[in-house]
């Protein structure tokens, strides 16, 4: 499959047949495996070959086909998925850090990332450094000769923010520093990551992955020594494993991933053009702009501008919240990366915890409302876009 064009990959990448051959990938709903013998239950737990499974925290046949699948299509060695996207973030910082180790950090990050840089970290020793992650100046004042690694949202969540993964690669790999990267907004078929310089890459599968609401879900990506030797024996012990039904969901979800997200891209485009400029907004936000302060490096980077716009309605909270609850089709919720449309509020929802003043920093104002854009019909959900923007007056 490595030879092969993305869509072939999404669909047949690391299939694993049954005596019975089936078409549809099977569910290994089993937490545990039997041995012939108790020698190679022995040999078994010193070192598992190819398709050699001991417990399903350690690994399952229908969770190997999804890590197979997500390495194929990133151009990753390897694989291993996780409970969630919380725990690939928190099992790909945690399993490289130790006391006394340096991590730089883009400050713009969603709020549970945040809080695992900001609180979790610094807790057990790790000395963090919060750097503006557009700005290539502050990455390089910041990563020094003692940095193990840095981390970021190569598109920030919810204002869009890029960083430059080839710059800051090129930055930390300099000093020797792993570059860690929270790749959820650009999405699996835009980014292409890996050649660009990350060394660890880490998704949420329960968005565009899924992409249809049902599943938790996160992988972390990256060199077959690392996840086995790094990030597998961390996971294993302390139980962030994905369940096999989640991996045949997910599976499922890669097979149409190609032409969802293509679809929900060129949505995005449509509707940001359709509101740019409106009385309403004090602004939209969205790569794909000309207006976007890095519409050429999400060009350069992507080749798209995503799935996700932003919006800063007029009014504050009361504006924003007024047009949140007259729209018809699209729903609120907190989720991102769906079939279906969805809107939210982060300054009282996914970022509430920060300070007023945090928020402010990171550009989240009262009237900004993040808009995932599903795979309805364009122009249903631009005229319900617009009508709930009229009772913003």
């Amino acid at each position: 499959m490595k030879d092969k064009k993305p869509r072939t990959r999404l669909v047949h990448g690391g299939t694993r047949r049954s005596q019975w051959n089936e078409v549809s990938e099977a569910i290994f709903l089993t937490q545990g495996f039997v041995y012939d013998s108790a020698e190679q239950a022995e040999q078994r737990f010193i070192k598992s070959g190819p398709d050699e499974y001991i417990y399903a925290r350690y690994g399952n046949p229908t969770v190997a086909m999804f890590e197979e699948r997500m390495a194929l299509l990133e151009g990753a060695e390897d694989a291993f998925a996780t409970a969630s996207g919380m725990a690939a973030v928190n099992g790909a910082l945690v399993s490289m850090l130790r006391a006394g180790d340096h991590l730089v950090s883009a400050r713009a990050l969603f709020g549970s990332c945040l809080y695992i840089v900001d609180e979790i970290l610094p807790r057990f020793g790790v000395e963090v450094t919060l750097v503006d992650g557009a700005d290539l100046e502050q990455w390089r004042a910041a990563v020094r000769p003692d940095t193990k690694a840095v981390f970021f949202e190569s598109m920030s969540n919810p204002t869009l923010e890029l960083v430059d993964i080839e710059a800051v690669s090129r930055i930390a790999h300099a000093q020797g520093a792993l570059v860690v990267v929270d790749n959820v907004f650009s999405t699996p078929v835009f980014s292409d990551a890996v050649s660009q310089g990350a060394d660890v890459l880490i998704y949420s599968s329960t968005k565009h992955i899924d992409g249809q609401g049902r599943t938790l879900g996160g992988i972390i990506l990256g060199t077959q020594d690392h996840i086995r030797s790094v990030v597998e024996p961390y996971m294993k012990h302390t139980g962030g494993a994905m369940s096999p039904f989640t991996a045949w969901v997910q599976l499922k979800g890669l097979e149409t991933l190609d032409l969802r997200v293509r679809a929900q891209a060129q949505s995005a485009q449509a509707i940001a053009e359709a509101l740019d400029g409106h009385g309403a907004l004090e602004t939209v936000i969205y790569p794909g702009l000309a207006s976007h302060r890095q519409a050429e490096l999400a060009q350069r980077q992507l080749g798209s501008g995503g799935t996700m716009l932003a919006i800063e309605v007029a009014g504050g909270k009361e504006g924003a919240f007024r047009f949140l609850n007259a729209l018809e089709i699209i729903i609120i919720s907190n989720n991102l990366g769906d079939a279906k449309s969805i809107v939210t509020h982060p300054a009282t929802t996914t970022h509430q915890r920060l300070t007023p003043d945090h928020r402010a920093a990171l550009g989240i104002g009262d009237g900004l409302v993040r808009l995932s854009v599903g795979i309805e019909d364009t122009d249903d959900l631009i005229e319900d876009l617009l009508s709930a923007l009229n009772e913003v007056g």
